[in-house]
């Protein structure tokens, strides 16, 4: 029982999780800063969003193992299926228990924020849209993934859906200033996956699944991640700085770039995909790192002033 609940916890992928979270972190603070945080909705969409993470993990652990591209020559991480801990059946079926656990969390969390009809029926249909992307990324006889699709699936819904989706939760409207930190938070979740697929490049490449790296080549995509990384940083300070606030509060985000900094000259110093893999957890604690500070920043301003 023991060894077979590590297995599932192992698939679910828990280091990935962060970057589901970030997204509803970031919009969960700016709702704070208009005064109309609310902790239920907070705690409900932290949960609907890891559910969808999960989701996708498993999705991708099933795809990538049916399609042959987790195999020996792949520089990640084991995943369930390709050690065989996990059958394709066993898979299917977890999949879809754990699509039932994303509608119940979502449904309740869409019918406690919201109370018009028109924004009810809208945030169904996003709920459904997420579910699908998150399994045709590598599911199905054209999954998106494979075509260099993922990066911008990943920027519209851990940034722009994710930033905005959670603020109208808390608030029942947008504001145009989100864009910004929606763009920071889907930018830096893209080079998440931009790191992946940079470490898989050799593999993907051969196995036909044509990510944006394999597009690109190892040296653009170098380039390409750098310009992630500034874009990101750039977009959240300016919404820092625009705020009418004293500048000082704001100074503690400067640590993301000294971060962030340190990851992207590393990234660029590399020659090989071996080099990129150690890679992963950190870049992955750079979104975390960079949203946190944000989020941090935006309460404390509230908060002083």
């Amino acid at each position: 029982m023991k060894q077979s609940l590590l297995i599932w916890l192992d698939a679910a992928r828990p280091k990935t999780l962060p970057l589901a979270l970030v997204s509803i972190l970031t919009g969960s603070s700016l709702a704070f800063a208009s005064d109309q945080f609310s902790l239920s909705i907070a705690l409900l969409a932290f949960l609907t969003a890891t559910l969808l993470q999960i989701l996708s993990n498993l999705a991708n652990d099933y795809g990538d193992a049916v399609k042959g591209t987790d195999n020996d020559k792949r520089l990640g991480p084991m995943r369930a299926m390709q050690s065989g801990a996990v059958s394709a059946a066993t898979m299917k079926q977890a999949i879809i228990l754990n699509i039932v656990f994303t509608m119940i969390a979502g449904l309740i969390l869409i019918f406690h924020a919201l109370s018009s009809i028109e924004s009810i029926l809208s945030f169904i249909g996003l709920g459904v849209l997420a579910i699908a992307a998150a399994i045709a990324y590598t599911v199905g006889n054209k999954p998106y993934g494979y075509i260099g699709l993922g990066d911008l699936s990943v920027f519209i819904f851990f940034g722009l859906l994710g930033v905005s989706g959670t603020y109208f939760l808390h608030t029942g409207h947008i504001e145009p200033s989100l864009f910004l930190p929606a763009l920071g938070c889907g930018l830096m979740a893209v080079a998440v996956l931009n790191i992946n697929n940079m470490r898989d490049i050799e593999n993907d490449s051969e196995c036909g699944k044509r990510t944006m790296a394999v597009r690109l080549g190892q040296r653009k995509a170098k380039q390409y991640h750098f310009v992630l990384l500034s874009v990101a940083v750039i977009a959240f300070a300016s919404y820092l700085l625009i705020q009418d606030k004293p500048a000082w509060i704001s100074l503690p985000f400067s640590l993301s770039i000294i971060t962030v900094y340190k990851h992207g000259k590393a990234v660029w110093d590399t020659d090989k995909p071996a080099q990129i893999a150690p890679m992963m957890p950190v870049i992955v604690k750079c979104s975390l790192v960079t949203n946190l500070l944000f989020a941090g920043v935006v309460v404390a301003q509230t908060l002083l002033t």
